[in-house]
C-alpha cells in the first residue's frame, strides 16, 4: 500500500476536523468522533448516521448509505433501454438521487413482506424479490449487497445505541439531514448552467444518469466527483442554499470561508433580483 502524501493527511485531518470528529489537539472528540471510530465507514458517512440519528431520520439514512455503498442499482440493456427507462421513472423524485435510490429500497422491501405474509418459503420470497428486480430492470446483485451492508451498519449504529426512527415522507426533513451531513459537498449553479463546488472552487457538471440532469436546481449536493474530460458529480439532491450557513455554520461561517458565505449570500441576492423581476 502506497505511503499517503503529507498533503493528503493533512487534508483528511482538516475534513475530520470539520466534521466534529478531532479536539483542537487533534484527538477523538467525544462523542461525535468516538462514535465515528466505531463504524466501518468513510468519515462523511459515519457523521451522516450520527446527524441523522438527531434529525430523526436514521431509517432512511442506513438505506442511503448502504445504497451509496454498492454499485449502480439501475441497469439499461441496449435491446430494451425505453422499457428500462420506463421502469426507472416509477422511482425517480425530482428532490434527486438520494430520494430516487430510497423509494427504490422501500419498494424493495414491501416486495419482501408481500411474499414472506404470503408465508412463502425463504427461497421462494428471494425468486420473488429476483423477479421484482427484473421487472424493474434494478441490479439484483447491487440490492442484495445493498442489503447486507444495510443490516451490517443497522447493528453498529443499534449497538452504539443510536436511536433508529423515520421521518416518512418527510423529505424535507431527510434533505436538510444530507444538508447537514454531506455539507463539504455543495455546489452551486453558474449562470452558464454549469456549476461550482463550493469548497474546492472547481467546475463541475451534472452526471447525465442523475434524476437532476436536465432540471438544474440552483444548489446540490453531492456524494461523487467523477473525473473524466470534465468533472461531473453523481448521486446528487437539491437543497436550498440558506440551509448550508444554517445547517454547518462551523464550516460556512468560518472566517477562512467568509468568501463562500458570501457568494451563497450574493446568489440569493440575484435570485431575489430575478424574481422581483417577473412580479413587476
Amino acid at each position: 500500500m502506497e505511503k499517503p502524501s503529507r498533503m493528503a493527511i493533512v487534508k483528511s485531518l482538516e475534513q475530520l476536523s470539520l466534521l466534529g470528529a478531532l479536539t483542537d489537539d487533534y484527538k477523538l472528540s467525544d462523542p461525535v468522533g468516538l462514535q465515528m471510530a466505531r463504524l466501518p465507514l468513510d468519515p462523511l458517512y459515519s457523521k451522516a448516521l450520527i446527524m441523522a440519528s438527531d434529525f430523526k431520520c436514521l431509517e432512511e439514512m442506513l438505506i442511503i448509505v448502504a445504497m451509496l455503498s454498492v454499485e449502480s442499482i439501475f441497469y439499461f440493456p441496449r435491446e430494451k433501454i425505453d422499457e428500462a427507462r420506463a421502469a426507472r421513472k416509477s422511482f425517480l423524485s425530482s428532490e434527486g438521487d438520494h430520494i430516487t435510490l430510497l423509494n427504490v429500497y422501500r419498494a424493495a422491501t414491501e416486495c419482501l413482506k408481500k411474499s414472506k405474509a404470503a408465508n412463502r418459503k425463504e427461497k421462494t420470497v428471494e425468486k420473488s424479490l429476483n423477479r421484482w428486480c427484473r421487472e424493474n430492470f434494478i441490479n439484483n446483485r447491487s440490492l442484495k449487497h445493498a442489503r447486507d451492508v444495510h443490516s451490517q451498519i443497522k447493528g453498529h449504529v443499534q449497538q452504539m445505541g443510536l436511536v433508529i426512527s423515520s421521518c416518512g415522507d418527510e423529505m424535507v426533513q431527510f434533505r436538510r439531514c444530507l444538508t447537514a451531513s454531506f455539507f463539504l459537498n455543495a455546489a452551486l449553479k453558474e449562470p452558464d448552467g454549469s456549476y461550482r463546488a463550493i469548497a474546492s472552487s472547481q467546475n463541475v457538471q451534472i452526471h447525465p444518469s442523475s434524476v437532476l440532469f436536465r432540471t438544474k436546481p440552483d444548489c446540490i449536493i453531492f456524494n461523487e466527483l467523477v473525473r473524466t474530460n470534465q468533472n461531473y458529480v453523481r448521486n446528487l439532491t437539491r437543497v436550498d442554499p440558506l440551509w448550508l450557513p444554517e445547517l454547518a455554520p462551523q464550516y460556512y461561517e468560518a472566517q477562512k470561508n467568509s468568501c463562500m458565505l458570501w457568494a451563497i449570500l450574493v446568489f440569493m441576492f440575484c435570485k431575489l433580483i430575478v424574481l422581483v423581476k417577473l412580479f413587476i
